[in-house]
């Protein structure tokens, strides 16, 4: 079997479990939230939408959480997939937090020779204090010997949430570190591990049905 087929079906599987875990979250929380206290309707109304609407939206907003932390650790996994295909020893390492006291550690999502690889989907995040803590992390993994590469698949679409990761791009370079993101994240897999990621998924997505939410 070809490494192409390999990771193919591994992510494919792995894409299977995810969703049965995703649509079980939803089930049970849309029973969950068939006992909810819907007053607060009240103030929806208020502001010109409906109850209906109100509790629509409401359910769509915790759909939104768990489709959000799927997504997210799926293609987390599914990129360390990739690396393992062409790097068997790649893994995920935990190093101390020598510089301050929270967090006691920090968790390298994958581990390849001296690259240490934090992985996203995306991050939307426009909090300073995330800017603290990542320059704390890198930093914690420059002194560790290894060299910090950032691998993001999707950009932000607001501008300050944008801002922030040209900021984080900055502190990847003060430590001789890596930041790839969008279009060349996606380059950047299929450069290092021979595989075509973007391309899997889109296999992926023919082979799967879509669930009623």
């Amino acid at each position: 079997m070809s490494q192409h087929d390999e990771v193919l079906e591994s992510i494919l599987a792995l894409a299977m479990d995810y969703r049965t875990k995703l649509e079980g979250k939803i089930n049970d929380r849309k029973k969950e939230m068939e006992e909810d206290d819907l007053s607060h309707h009240d103030l929806y109304s208020v502001l010109g939408v409906t109850s209906e609407k109100g509790h629509q939206i409401d359910i769509y907003q915790n759909i939104g959480r768990f489709l959000y932390k799927y997504a997210g650790s799926f293609l987390e996994e599914a990129a360390v997939i990739c690396f393992k295909s062409k790097y068997p020893d790649a893994d995920k390492v935990k190093i101390p937090n020598t510089i301050g006291q929270k967090p006691k550690t920090f968790e390298i999502d994958c581990l390849v020779g001296k690259r240490a690889y934090e992985i996203k989907w995306r991050d939307a995040t426009t909090d300073g204090d995330h800017i603290t803590k990542e320059h704390t992390r890198v930093q914690n993994i420059k002194n560790a010997g290894y060299t910090p590469v950032r691998i993001m698949f999707y950009e932000p679409n607001r501008s300050q949430a944008q801002r922030i990761q040209v900021r984080l791009k900055n502190i990847y370079e003060e430590v001789n570190g890596e930041y790839y993101s969008g279009d060349t994240a996606w380059k950047y897999i299929l450069e290092k591990t021979n595989v075509d990621l973007k391309a899997i998924l889109n296999e992926v997505a023919t082979k799967v049905s879509f669930m009623e939410i």
